[in-house]
């Protein structure tokens, strides 16, 4: 194998020359024809492959009825490293070629050697899987949103049609009836704990939604706050926020830490996950006398605190891997100190990404703008007042992502 075309792909281009050298002996040139799969979804994977000319197809439920390209690679991109940091794991996706293609084979006996040699590349690939995990979830809302244009032209199309109308009306008594559910799920009082004032609104962006949040009473001086936000919308997201929810309860009353309860989860998420979805999520824990709040994210946005005079404290910036997808994630474990008539704000990323005519996002900024207009009230009225800023700001332009928000203020001096 030529030593140059291995130094030319991303993922090996910071290799020493004698790394290099390892890999031209170890690495298999392949020449693939036209319309191969290269990779079966659900089957364990023994073979790690870069491509180095030519253009494949990633798809899930490949030969099914519900065939759905998910994103297309090209030169430099690789196809199989998820399955093999896993090494009881399945394909996740199918993998089929699109023109004839040149691709670098490697087994999983020298991935693993190559990773023990260089744990950096180990890091390479975590960063080549976020950026594609965050693409194919761009795709995908783009995908609903497309399909949600479709579905709206259809019944325009067959309103006057009976059966049409008689249909609709049936699919929305049972859309009341899950939104029911769903609100039944959800917390239908706000927690009391001494010495803090609590608020939440949520607003679904279908008639069902998959966000969630939760307030979970560990004992009479500590109080768990989760707020997580799953893949995808509608029906199969509210079906996944509600196994979420009671995964994060169950998990949080056996694990005092926050970071072995979302671990848990995770465990379970792995295990029964066969959708694919994924969720982002921030679970922490309060103290009511010491005042901590000691949370961590997977994935999720980080909170805002606000102090009582409007200054904003800067949390620190880690990485955050979702839930759902890797079987041990990288999590954002951190720690922050409420002061007196602080207000603590926790939110879903409906809020930042809701957009106004213009195409602009509602944003960081003018969230923190709200949070200091409103955070003088109680914090009730904080997550009301960011609430109607951001509907304000939307306008008649419809919902595309659910929006829930979650304060905690320290209403006084705990004793």
């Amino acid at each position: 194998m030529d030593r140059m075309i291995i130094s030319s792909i991303p993922l090996f281009s910071s290799l020493p020359p004698v790394e290099l050298e390892t890999l031209a002996t170890c690495l298999h040139q392949l020449d693939v024809c036209e319309n191969t799969v290269l990779v079966k979804e659900g089957e364990r994977g023994d073979r790690f492959y870069v491509i180095i000319q030519g253009e494949v197809e990633v798809i899930k439920a490949l030969g099914t009825s519900d065939e759905r390209v998910m994103s297309k690679l090209g030169p430099g991109d690789s196809i199989g490293e998820m399955s093999l940091l896993d090494r009881d794991g399945l394909r996740v996706a199918s993998v089929r070629t699109v023109c004839p293609v040149k691709i670098l084979e490697m087994t999983r006996a020298d991935f693993d050697a190559l990773l023990q040699r260089r744990p950096s590349v180990a890091y390479e690939i975590a960063r080549s899987l976020s950026l594609r995990l965050r693409d194919s979830d761009n795709a995908t809302i783009r995908d609903l949103q497309e399909k949600n244009r479709e579905l709206a032209e259809a019944y325009h199309n067959l309103q006057a049609a009976q059966a049409q109308i008689i249909e609709k009306e049936t699919l929305e008594r049972e859309l009341q009836v899950a939104r029911e559910i769903q609100e039944s799920i959800l917390p239908r009082s706000l927690p009391s704990l001494a010495g803090f004032d609590f608020g939440a609104r949520m607003a679904p962006a279908k008639a069902v939604g998959g966000d969630l949040f939760d307030f979970i009473l560990l004992d009479e001086d500590n109080l768990g706050i989760a707020i997580g936000d799953v893949s995808g919308k509608g029906v199969p997201a509210a079906i996944f926020m509600a196994m979420t929810r009671s995964l994060m309860r169950a998990e949080a009353r056996r694990n005092s830490s926050p970071l072995d309860a979302l671990k848990g989860v995770n465990r379970h998420m792995m295990d029964m996950n066969d959708a694919g979805m994924f969720v982002t999520m921030l679970y922490g824990v309060l103290n009511r006398r010491t005042r901590i709040f000691e949370y961590v994210r997977a994935g999720h946005d980080l909170p805002i605190l606000c102090r009582l005079n409007g200054e904003m404290i800067p949390f620190e910036i880690d990485e955050g891997q979702p839930l759902g997808v890797f079987p041990d994630p990288t999590l954002d474990q951190q720690s922050v100190v409420l002061s007196v008539g602080g207000t603590l704000v926790i939110y879903t990323d409906g809020v930042t990404e809701a957009m106004n005519e213009a195409g602009e996002l509602f944003g960081l900024k003018r969230l923190h703008h709200a949070v200091r207009e409103h955070c003088r009230g109680s914090a009730q009225t904080t997550c009301d007042g960011i609430m109607k800023a951001v509907m304000d700001y939307k306008g008649n332009l419809p919902q595309h992502d659910d929006i829930t928000l979650v304060a905690v203020r320290v209403a006084g001096v705990q004793h």
